[in-house]
């Protein structure tokens, strides 16, 4: 079992999402949701916005080229993943840490939208998991493939799902 945190959110794409490829070429995806808790206040009879909160979120493979060719900002999203904390120390020397969601699956919300949905067919099959942080390395295009794949790009017998 392991010991991550599941993450769902509902909220607005800040930017476009992000897509940039790996030296290995694995495509990986950024991107930020902003939401704002909302509340009703009586004496008023209107709604208030609370502070809004702003999610860095990370997606990769096929899910990061769909969610890119899919979704644009301000873009209501659900989003579900797991959280973790990015912690680095800046030049000065001050630690810092960040937390991310690394998305396993997203849709666009249809509570205020329509949807159509384009079944997308796999070109390749998926890989190992994601290195801890490859985004300094990606680039926006994809690398030329390799004469012979890297270790860590060859498929994994029996992961490809039964559908």
């Amino acid at each position: 079992m392991r010991n991550d945190l599941p993450l769902t959110v509902i909220g607005n794409l800040v930017e476009d999402p992000e897509l940039r490829f790996t030296p290995t070429g694995v495509p990986v995806a950024r991107f930020t949701v902003a939401f704002t808790p909302r509340s009703f206040d009586r004496e008023t009879n209107t709604w208030r916005d609370g502070e809004p909160t702003f999610l860095d979120c990370t997606a990769w493979r096929q899910l990061a080229e769909n969610l890119a060719a899919s979704l644009t900002k301000g873009a209501r999203v659900v989003v579900a993943g797991r959280l973790r904390t990015d912690r680095w120390e800046t030049p000065e020397g001050e630690k810092r840490s960040k937390m991310v969601l690394d998305v396993d699956d997203a849709g666009a919300s249809m509570t205020f939208a329509t949807v159509a949905i384009t079944r997308t067919t796999r070109s390749t099959p998926p890989r190992e998991a994601a290195p801890d942080d490859v985004w300094d390395t990606a680039t926006p295009t994809r690398p030329t493939a390799p004469s012979e794949p890297a270790p860590g790009d060859r498929p994994v017998p029996g992961q490809e799902p039964p559908f």
